[in-house]
């Protein structure tokens, strides 16, 4: 379904929100008002509103430090960043966290980041898998950059999602910057979406300026995963525009590589496609900017305001010793989720069946006594083929003539 005119001024909204409120957190920064890193997302607005656009209510984000704008899509206020960053009091985190480490399991559905990059595909699989068991049709997307493609856990989650045909989207952020190391030292791959074919699940390459284009891409990947037709990974080619973090001036970047991607400004080019698509009047775009600078001074008073959380805080919250009761929020009978006792399972949800049948294969036929096997062979590689010998089998001599 094409966006609508209130959606593509809405999608300008999140962005230029997500840009400027970057902007007074690096006035914050420079203030020495932020206590630890601040890292931007300069240059990749268009990735991070436009997927977490595509989405529903009930589907599962888990961001990356450089998410900020699919928090406030998702409903974070410019407020929890803020004082997140300043580690104050009224953050999401109660002040225990310096950077966008926080989340909202309940209302929001967004888990908390992960350090250790690639370790959000296999939870946000298990999230996805978790939903379809509890008859629910969730999905479930999250970021990685192209640099943390590298890690092992992001080859096993994403063959895990694969095989499981998990509701699973994986937004690849190509930046063409691992910290300091550009992609060519990197692998000897041109397209990172090509990874997707040692899964076999799609691969999918988009503009990551673009975010009309990522936006109608991830909703594609989002239908198909909500059909039951498991994950895709989404190579969104962009730039990363500033340093690792703020204090990386990132001089190892050559200068007409930046001059190159900053005339691609995903905001510029949104506003001008808004322009000659005819979606907007000057009047309309000039009122959304001088809101979102009325709605930053006002969370910045409130973040301010915030004070820093008492030293006894930092013992409170760790563990739980009996603190609070936990179970879990089930939508269906837990005797419904438990295997029938019979080969092939299957549950229903509304008349409709809500999991695949589970075959069961076939055995494979056993070699009788003395019977010759058939070996396959690989010219180009031998070693790969043992021999019948060394594979244990038994196979019949021929006799010499």
């Amino acid at each position: 379904m094409p966006l609508t005119q209130p959606q593509h001024l809405e999608l300008y909204y999140w962005m230029q929100l997500n840009r400027k409120l970057e902007d007074q957190l690096t006035l914050l920064f420079r203030q020495n008002k932020i206590v630890g890193g601040l890292y931007s997302s300069l240059g990749q607005e268009a990735i991070s509103v436009g997927t977490a656009y595509a989405l529903e209510k009930q589907d599962w984000i888990a961001p990356m430090i450089r998410n900020h704008g699919a928090l406030l899509v998702r409903g974070f206020r410019p407020r929890d960043l803020m004082m997140q960053y300043m580690a104050r009091q009224g953050s999401p985190s109660g002040g225990k966290d310096g950077t966008s480490h926080f989340g909202d399991l309940t209302d929001r559905h967004v888990v908390s980041p992960i350090s250790m990059l690639g370790d959000l595909i296999p939870v946000l699989t298990g999230v996805g898998l978790a939903a379809r068991y509890l008859g629910r049709r969730e999905v479930a997307l999250t970021w990685i950059g192209e640099g943390g493609s590298s890690t092992g856990v992001f080859h096993e989650g994403l063959n895990f999602a694969a095989v499981q045909r998990a509701p699973l989207i994986l937004i690849l952020e190509n930046n063409l910057w691992a910290y300091s190391t550009p992609t060519y030292l990197q692998t000897a791959l041109e397209d990172f979406a090509d990874r997707a074919k040692a899964y076999g699940i799609p691969g999918v390459i988009v503009d990551g300026n673009d975010v009309v284009a990522v936006y109608e891409t991830t909703r594609a990947a989002v239908e198909r995963a909500r059909r039951g037709d498991g994950p895709t990974l989404i190579e969104a080619k962009t730039f990363r525009r500033k340093g690792h973090a703020q204090h990386d001036p990132a001089g190892y970047v050559p200068e007409w590589m930046r001059q190159e991607w900053e005339a691609k400004d995903p905001v510029l080019r949104y506003e001008n496609y808004l322009t000659e698509q005819k979606l907007w009047t000057e009047t309309e775009k000039q009122k959304i900017l001088a809101g979102i600078d009325r709605e930053l001074k006002e969370e910045l008073a409130a973040a301010e305001a915030s004070p820093l959380p008492e030293p006894e805080e930092a013992a409170r919250g760790v563990y739980c010793d009996a603190c609070h009761d936990i179970r879990p929020v089930w939508k269906r009978s837990p005797d419904e989720l438990k295997p029938p006792r019979q080969e092939t399972a299957q549950w229903f949800l509304d008349g409709q069946p809500a999991l695949l049948p589970i075959e069961t294969p076939a055995p494979a036929k056993q070699p009788q006594k003395d019977e010759p096997v058939a070996v396959a062979t690989n010219p180009g590689h031998r070693k790969q083929s043992p021999s019948p010998r060394r594979a244990g089998l038994r196979v019949k001599k021929q006799r010499k003539k």
